[in-house]
């Protein structure tokens, strides 16, 4: 959908945006009719494409994804504004910013400590998260249900993006009750893994363990295997 085809309510609600990488995606694409992932890296120097595209969704201006030839005719990502006539209730208005309280509520809860890899960190490190894409399940119940949120770190807060942002239930389905079963809303009890048949475990070793990681690495390249395929291979060793 180029711009002209959009209607002018449409229009003004993604020009209202202040925010300054959503808006460098929303003005990009409101006079080019879209941005790929190669204009975002270059020229204006976004290295996580996704997360910019986020960021618009997350203002209420929905995008889709589609696939277009770079500069060099390999196929590439790009982003386009999403049908309007697509939104749902509750979506338009742009995520809420998380108050304080939330936060130290969660922390309390979780100890400091990601809810996804189970590492500790500094409060300030770690992010808050809706359990349910809020591209998917919109604002819910908001901050009266702390069980809909969680603590995670940055570096799980990326996988899940970068998973949920290629899962068909968010491209396609929309439906909540299908991110409630997955094991990015609900690591302890989970279903699927962005509706595939998978399972996982997150393993992070700190400190004094770190020790012991560097002995299992030793002892996988010594096996001519990766790390994971290495434990993995001690577990059913170990099996009755």
């Amino acid at each position: 959908m180029v711009p002209q085809d959009l209607p002018k309510w449409f229009i003004a609600k993604a020009r209202s945006v202040t925010a300054k990488r959503a808006k460098t995606v929303i003005d990009h694409v409101l006079e080019h009719g879209h941005i790929t992932t190669e204009e975002l890296k270059n020229p204006y120097g976004y290295n996580h494409p996704p997360r910019a595209a986020r960021d618009v969704r997350e203002q209420g201006v929905p995008l889709e994804t589609f696939r277009i030839a770079g500069s060099d005719g390999r196929s590439i990502g790009a982003y386009r504004f999403a049908d309007p006539s697509k939104i749902r209730a509750g979506i338009l208005a742009g995520r809420k910013a998380f108050s304080k309280g939330l936060k130290e509520a969660l922390s309390q809860r979780s100890g400091c400590k990601c809810g996804l890899c189970l590492t500790g960190y500094e409060a300030r490190y770690l992010q808050v998260d809706h359990r349910v894409p809020y591209e998917v399940g919109g604002e819910g119940k908001g901050e009266s249900d702390p069980g809909e949120f969680q603590l995670i770190c940055g570096s799980c807060n990326r996988a899940k993006s970068w998973s949920c942002e290629h899962c068909t239930n968010w491209t396609k389905k929309l439906d909540s009750k299908v991110c409630t079963t997955c094991y990015w809303a609900s690591p302890g009890s989970y279903k699927h893994i962005a509706m595939r048949p998978v399972r996982r475990l997150e393993l992070v070793w700190t400190e004094q363990e770190v020790a012991n990681f560097d002995r299992l690495s030793k002892a996988a390249r010594k096996r001519g295997q990766s790390l994971p395929e290495f434990i993995k291979a001690c577990l059913r060793e170990k099996q009755p």
